[in-house]
């Protein structure tokens, strides 16, 4: 696992989305994660709803299903599995500015069910859900042995958990590491990107049967290329966005470099993305 020089507490990956609220709705939209080009000439939005209803597929979500998304953000995932797919979703973030956001485009809708909290504290009763899907989220979580035994505790016995990640290869070279892909973890407010070989494990100590695993890197990277494109024109045309970059008081700042890092490093191969599909016996 790539670990982040800087301990990375709960507290900084809340004030990371808090902070760059704006500009993550601006540049991702309602569902902060991947793309997933499966033709290959979807639009970016087609992309995004890809990769839900991918994880949907995988997950076996239907009418009547009780799904937890964990690591929410703005609730875009949660509103779809709900409005497609008929399930009752109960939907967790850290970010503040992410909940009150979520909360509002659910408008006077009983679900998605919206949990502002850390999920490796999560009060949610055991044994009420048939799927616990996380898009992104799991490399924001400072112990993944918690992660991955909470979402074990809140399954019912056959349930399924699907998990889409962003992975380091295997053995980057010592360049890749110091320069791409612990920046990233430091920057990004990761405290630490686990390798394909990382997440099997972690899934088996914590009593899951891993089903599936997918690496969709050449089918999600375009998301970057998308990201910077929309960016520079924003930091050329719109002055806030130049002046947040170059404001010593900005605590997440560097995040616009990162998104360049990112790019890179799955142009290099240092890299990965994956989606992994486990049931709990």
């Amino acid at each position: 696992m790539i670990s982040s020089s800087c301990p990375v507490t709960v507290n900084e990956v809340a004030d990371h989305y808090d902070e760059l609220d704006r500009y993550y709705r601006e540049i991702w939209g309602e569902h902060v994660h991947h793309g997933l080009w499966e033709r290959g000439d979807e639009t970016s939005e087609e992309a995004v709803l890809n990769l839900v209803k991918s994880v949907a597929r995988r997950g076996q979500v239907t009418t009547g299903m009780r799904v937890c998304d964990v690591g929410c953000g703005y609730g875009g995932t949660a509103r779809l599995l709900n409005s497609e797919f008929g399930a009752i979703v109960s939907a967790i973030t850290l970010s503040p500015a992410q909940f009150r956001h979520a909360v509002s485009m659910r408008g006077d809708a009983h679900s998605p069910e919206y949990l502002l909290g850390d999920w490796a504290n999560n009060e949610l009763p055991s044994g009420i859900f048939d799927a616990v899907i996380s898009i992104e989220s799991s490399e924001h979580m400072q112990d993944k042995a918690v992660f991955f035994s909470q979402a074990h505790r809140v399954l019912k016995a056959g349930g399924r958990m699907v998990v889409c990640a962003w992975l380091a290869a295997e053995s980057p070279p010592r360049a890749q590491r110091r320069y791409l892909l612990e920046p990233i973890c430091r920057e990004g407010r990761l405290p630490g990107m686990g390798t394909e070989s990382d997440y099997r494990k972690w899934f088996s100590d914590a009593g899951f049967t891993l089903e599936g695993f997918e690496d969709v890197t050449a089918r999600v990277r375009k998301t970057w290329r998308i990201c910077v494109s929309r960016l520079l024109p924003r930091i050329v045309r719109q002055p806030d966005y130049l002046r947040f970059l170059f404001d010593a008081g900005a605590r997440n700042r560097i995040f616009l470099v990162t998104i360049a890092r990112i790019w890179l490093a799955y142009a290099l191969g240092a890299m990965r993305y994956g989606i992994f599909t486990a049931r709990k016996p």
